[in-house]
């Protein structure tokens, strides 16, 4: 039989060597952050103090869908008047600099026309479109959306405005930073 020989504080099988401890998880450090800069993340997500108040209060979250989905339960709960400081706080989406005059002169009259009726900035999530057709999307929704009525188009900015927080909050969960760090984060959906 053959046997291995006695080396005084060596072990037959060297133990993996660690490597230094990385950054926790994106999730990990939502859940263990001090309450007021958790809230203060999620306000850059969807500014509304309820809002970020609940979500962060029901930490810790076992996963990342559990996060997203206390986020869209919290944000249907929006009462009219939640709804629109949220709605008030968004920004004009930016448009990439190359593009043409004709389409920011566009842009800028729909948006003027749209913020004159109903009274906010329009928002929209462009999660999934393509960057390219972007700019199309957004004129062709911001068209169609100014002939809803005002509590119509409450109903569907209150379902964007969900949205673009759920997409805030699925870029901080990959570790982009805090909401407004994410590609969306302070423009409304471009």
């Amino acid at each position: 039989m053959h046997r291995l020989p006695d080396l005084p504080g060596r072990v037959a099988i060297p133990a993996q060597a660690r490597g230094a401890p990385g950054p926790p998880p994106p999730l990990e450090r939502f859940n263990t952050a001090p309450a007021q800069d958790a809230e203060r993340d999620l306000l850059s997500c969807l500014h509304s103090p309820r809002w970020a108040l609940r979500v962060a209060g029901h930490r810790p979250y076992p996963d990342p869908a559990s996060l997203l989905a206390a986020a869209d339960e919290a944000a249907y709960d929006l009462s009219a008047e939640e709804l629109a400081k949220a709605l008030a706080a968004e920004s004009l989406p930016a448009l990439p600099e190359d593009t043409y005059t004709a389409a920011h002169t566009a842009l800028n009259a729909a948006h003027a026309a749209y913020e004159a009726k109903f009274g906010h900035v329009f928002v929209i999530s462009l999660d999934g479109v393509p960057e390219e057709e972007a700019l199309d999307r957004v004129l062709e929704d911001i068209r169609s959306r100014l002939a809803n009525d005002p509590e119509d188009e409450r109903v569907v900015a209150a379902e964007q405005l969900r949205r673009l927080a759920r997409e805030r909050l699925e870029n901080m969960l990959r570790g982009a930073g805090n909401c407004a760090d994410s590609p969306h984060g302070a423009a409304s959906g471009t």
